[in-house]
C-alpha cells in the first residue's frame, strides 16, 4: 500500500466512511468540500476585510512607518 492509498485508507475509518457504499461516500464528500470552500472563501473575506479596514492604515500612512503616524479622519 503506497502513501496516498494509506491516507485514503486512514480517512475512510477514521470517518466512519468504510461501511457506507461508493454513492454515499461520494456524497459525503461533497458535503465535506462544500464545507470547506465555504469557511475558506468567507474567512479570506473577512482577512481582507480586516487587512484593509485595520494593518492597512496601520502599516503605512502618510509616508510614515510605524507608531508616529497618525491615521487621517
Amino acid at each position: 500500500m503506497n502513501y496516498i492509498s494509506r491516507k485514503i485508507h486512514l480517512y475512510n475509518v477514521t470517518m466512519g466512511l468504510y461501511m457506507l457504499d461508493w454513492w454515499e461516500r461520494c456524497l459525503f464528500n461533497m458535503l465535506i468540500m462544500v464545507l470547506l470552500w465555504f469557511v475558506c472563501y468567507n474567512g479570506s473575506k473577512s482577512t481582507m476585510e480586516f487587512y484593509n479596514n485595520h494593518l492597512k492604515s496601520a502599516i503605512f500612512v502618510g509616508g510614515n512607518f510605524g507608531a508616529g503616524a497618525t491615521v487621517p479622519s
